[in-house]
């Protein structure tokens, strides 16, 4: 149990322990005989009952019960029968609660009595259950997860049970599953629009004004701060998903064409787009949260081109959950083409029951935006990328010619669409920080985070039509805050250095005027104009705002401190990142790079790939990298070349993905290793040039 000092073990406790154990061992071995045989008599369930006496968490004596339940039932007809037997089992998940009220297992076996619905339920005696365990630990989350069961069970409406929370909250404002059940309760009871809960407004005034409250009296306990940050996020995000970014953009004319007049203009009106080469247009949708359901049906596009049957949107993700903030579709191009035509496609994503969120809310924010795609002749000559290697990062940001970067703000669907009531939003959340300001804790890291949270609220607010410079003022405070929490919480420095480099990142992008700066149209030697963007010795530890930067062709991270590319997946026009010279540790943490089909430049020189003896993090996935079936294929291709598939396995299925002309690897442990340089020509058969040297 938390909070009890640990005491050296006495000569006696340990023979004691030893016995105890030998008992354990000898009861598990029967009852696994019993089962296996299937013995169901009174003595054999008597020995599953001593077993789970003594140890509540022996899983497979709670199976074994109810098998042994399920067969027995069969041979009773009488109701008073039948609620005995119940009422036999439900005695011995109460004394396995009285050995551990936090059993899994006890607290599972009774919800599946219940569920059997074999007999009416004695509610007296399941509340009075838990009360009596809740006066011992108010806190048991076991306790309040059979709490929200057992009301669903009963029809006990939310609103009693929302009273319930609020007398637990005021016997202890330390109650964080109290804090935790009125989230969901309440949550439920705006959604179905209960009486006394059809204005969110009032409801949520009602609840920041009960929690300040409760953090005055303790700033110090995270319970109110949890529940403050969830009014937060319902006060701050509109209530359904929202388009919020999309490539090619409304208004964007994608042409493979290198005609010097279009090259000195490579703006929106005509954008070099390196995948019309091989007929094929990425085409990203960025919702403000994760969904799902993206088809055919729910995103419907119209145009002369042919594009196929099957049109198959996928999750840009690092999970498999099916949920995904940004979606992606490959639009492959079937028509032929003898001169330079225009095409024009029209996307319209109306209001869809198919798209949905986490929270199970619908996309109601119907888009329409047209884009236009230049075809140049078939038999025109390919462009050839590397001829020789390419430099992107060596020079300082400047622009050739008369080129200019995209107003990347008119890559914008909705902008976060601004809701009706978005002014007592701002105005509710202005309150709060006032209110915060005033506590007189200032070096309470609660506080801080907190304040943080709010300023960045209000600021996304401000973006909402209104000008940018009250939204950078925001952002300069809150970075301000995550600076003094990596002095004041350095056990939690990496969260906040991530916290602060998605402030960083936002303020940065927020608008032209400031990111202009870090932009600019590179024309290669070969005459291809590239939109380039150079984020360089900024210290960030994370990518973030990736909606913004979805028209970059060549990306410039270098000299920072990132741990993780997540988000760059998004960039699917991509040709050219440099994250050299960061703290990149392993191949998982770059795996989103796998995602983008056109990419041909990378550096990754000067991480440290490699070097760590023990890198846990090659085995923190955040997807299951290693459970893909081409990874097989990679697999023995690499054993035939001698190559240490065990050693090299996170190399081997980031590279087999890509096709890149130019690879800069150096710097890192894992460039030195023996084979290496033969895995990466083995599984990037299209590279030109690694670490500089021509190698094909």
């Amino acid at each position: 149990m938390h909070g009890r000092p640990r005491r050296a073990a006495k000569p006696e406790d340990e023979e004691a322990s030893s016995a105890k154990a030998a008992k354990l061992r000898d009861l598990q071995a029967q009852v696994l005989q019993n089962q296996h045989s299937g013995t169901y008599t009174k003595e054999a369930i008597g020995l599953s009952f001593k077993l789970l006496e003594i140890n509540p968490e022996a899983y497979t004596a709670w199976n074994y019960r109810k098998l042994a339940f399920q067969h027995n039932i069969k041979e009773l007809s009488e109701p008073e029968a039948i609620k005995s037997a119940i009422d036999d089992e439900l005695r011995v998940v109460e004394v396995a609660l009285r050995q551990n009220p936090k059993s899994y297992g006890a607290w599972y076996h009774r919800k599946w009595l219940l569920n059997q619905k074999l007999a009416p339920v004695d509610s007296k005696r399941e509340f009075g259950l838990l009360d009596k365990l809740l006066k011992v630990d108010a806190r048991n989350f076991h306790g309040w997860n059979y709490r929200r069961f057992l009301a669903r069970f009963m029809g006990v409406p939310d609103e009693e049970e929302l009273n319930y929370t609020m007398d637990k909250i005021s016997d202890n404002f330390s109650n964080y599953s109290a804090w935790h059940n009125r989230s969901i309760l309440l949550s439920n009871l705006l959604i179905k629009q209960n009486k006394g809960f059809e204005s969110k407004q009032k409801i949520f005034s009602q609840e920041f004004e009960l929690v300040t409250q409760a953090l005055f009296i303790g700033p110090s306990d995270q319970s109110g701060w949890f529940y403050h940050l969830w009014l937060l996020a319902q006060t701050s995000t509109p209530d359904n998903p929202q388009l919020i970014a999309s490539w090619p953009c409304s208004g964007a004319k994608l042409s493979s064409s290198l005609v010097k007049e279009k090259v000195e203009q490579n703006t929106l009106s005509s954008i070099w787009c390196h995948s019309l080469q091989e007929r094929t247009v990425p085409m990203v949708l960025y919702f403000n949260e994760p969904v799902k359901g993206l088809n055919q049906s729910s995103v419907k596009l119209k145009s002369d081109l042919d594009f196929g049957k099957d049109i198959h949107w996928r999750a840009l993700s690092m999970t498999d959950s099916g949920y995904s903030s940004c979606w992606t579709t490959y639009l492959q191009i079937a028509n032929e083409c003898s001169s330079s035509q225009q095409y024009s496609v029209e996307v319209s994503i109306p209001c869809s029951d198919d798209i949905v969120s986490r929270s199970g809310s619908n996309y109601n924010c119907p888009v329409h935006f047209t884009f236009t795609i230049e075809l140049i002749s078939d038999d025109a000559q390919d462009i050839d990328l590397f001829d020789k290697p390419v430099a992107y990062f060596s020079e300082p940001l400047e622009s050739h010619g008369n080129c200019e970067p995209i107003p990347f703000d008119l890559l914008k669907i909705t902008g976060a669409l601004v809701e009706e009531d978005s002014n007592w939003h701002f105005e509710r959340l202005s309150e709060e920080i006032d209110l915060f300001r005033e506590l007189p804790d200032d070096n309470c890291k609660f506080v801080k985070l907190t304040l943080a949270r709010l300023l960045l609220a209000c600021a996304a607010i401000k973006s909402c039509g209104r000008s940018p410079h009250e939204r950078k003022r925001y952002c300069e405070e809150a970075l301000g805050h995550f600076s003094d929490l990596i002095r004041l919480d350095p056990s939690h420095k990496q969260y906040y250095e991530d916290e602060r480099s998605l402030v960083l990142m936002d303020k940065l992008t927020c608008d032209m005027e400031t990111f202009v700066k870090h932009c600019s149209v590179q024309v290669q030697p070969n005459s291809i104009p590239l939109n380039h963007v150079q984020l360089c010795k900024l210290s960030l530890t994370h990518v973030g705002f990736a909606e913004r930067l979805m028209w970059v062709q060549v990306l410039d991270l270098s000299h920072n401190s990132l741990r993780s590319i997540e988000g760059l997946e998004a960039l699917q026009q991509l040709v050219s990142l440099n994250i050299s010279n960061n703290h990149i540790s392993s191949f998982t943490a770059l795996e989103p790079l796998t995602k983008i089909m056109f990419l041909k430049v990378l550096d990754l020189s000067s991480n440290e790939i490699g070097a760590h003896s023990m890198d846990t993090t090659r085995y923190i996935c955040s997807s299951p990298f290693s459970h893909k079936i081409e990874a097989h294929e990679a697999f023995e291709e690499c054993q035939k070349k001698n190559i240490n598939v065990e050693e090299y396995w996170d190399a081997i299925l980031f590279f087999k993905p890509l096709k890149l002309g130019q690879l800069d690897i150096k710097g890192n442990a894992v460039a030195s290793k023996e084979n290496f340089r033969t895995l990466v020509m083995t599984l990037i058969p299209s590279l030109k040039w690694l670490n500089g040297e021509c190698v094909n």
